[in-house]
């Protein structure tokens, strides 16, 4: 880190794994994270309000109502104090607030006089960032409203794990089609040649290919070809289903 002039967390190297994990970082805007910019400034009366995420040396905002700039040092960065904890963290007067009085974010532009953001706390409990609303007069935030962002965050972490879920589901719709089209298999042992032109089994070249896991097991008809005893003990013990003769259900075999 360039600078430890901002309280660390003690889970911070898992947090920050956990951070880029949701890839958002550095995307561009989306239209849930703009509305929940939007709802928080409005509900709350400010003339700004963002959904950030706090990176390991830098703050970077997903969504922004009344600012212009991306992101901001940490070492700067009121939501750095935020997710310290997991209530929402208000300042009334950043002005006679120790922590913040010299702050550039006070005494220049945005001139930051009152702050109130709810950290963005993921399944794990890890604190990714906050959504915000920020005055340039100093002033007080009512409980309701209070409420309100508490509840606009964890709308916010549900907003990224969709994004994950959705990114997950495009990956795995991605396997399933390179599954589809010619796969020359050895019409003896089963084998499939693989796009480099080595021959894999089933197991390997589906395990390659997808996220699926194989249990060994007989199939009935071969139960009952090479172990007839076998088969015969566990149909009659109510332990196996008979084998349907294919013809009945109108298959070939």
């Amino acid at each position: 880190m360039k600078s430890q002039s901002f309280p660390i967390p003690s889970n911070e190297s898992k947090r920050v794994e956990a951070l880029r994990r949701y890839q958002v970082l550095d995307t561009p805007s989306e239209q849930s994270f703009d509305d929940f910019a939007f709802l928080a400034s409005h509900i709350c009366g400010t003339p700004i309000a963002m959904v950030t995420f706090v990176d390991a040396d830098r703050q970077w905002f997903k969504a922004k109502v009344g600012l212009e700039t991306s992101e901001t040092p940490r070492e700067h960065a009121f939501c750095a104090h935020t997710i310290m904890t997991d209530k929402i963290m208000i300042v009334e007067d950043a002005k006679t607030d120790s922590r913040f009085v010299d702050n550039p974010l006070v005494t220049s532009a945005p001139k930051i006089r009152f702050y109130a953001g709810a950290p963005l706390i993921d399944r794990e409990g890890l604190a990714l960032g906050s959504i915000c609303v920020i005055d340039h007069q100093p002033r007080q935030l009512a409980p309701d409203k209070q409420r309100v962002l508490e509840a606009l965050a964890r709308r916010v972490v549900a907003q990224c794990e969709l994004r994950n879920i959705s990114s997950d589901l495009a990956s795995a719709l991605s396997d399933v089609k390179s599954l589809r089209g010619l796969l020359p298999i050895c019409t003896r042992c089963k084998s499939i040649r693989n796009d480099k032109g080595y021959w894999q089994s089933v197991e390997h070249y589906l395990a390659s290919h997808s996220e699926a896991e194989f249990s060994r097991c007989l199939c009935t008809p071969c139960l009952r070809l090479h172990f007839p005893d076998v088969y015969s003990r566990l149909v009659s013990e109510g332990k196996l289903q008979p084998e349907v003769s294919p013809s009945t259900l109108g298959l070939k075999r």
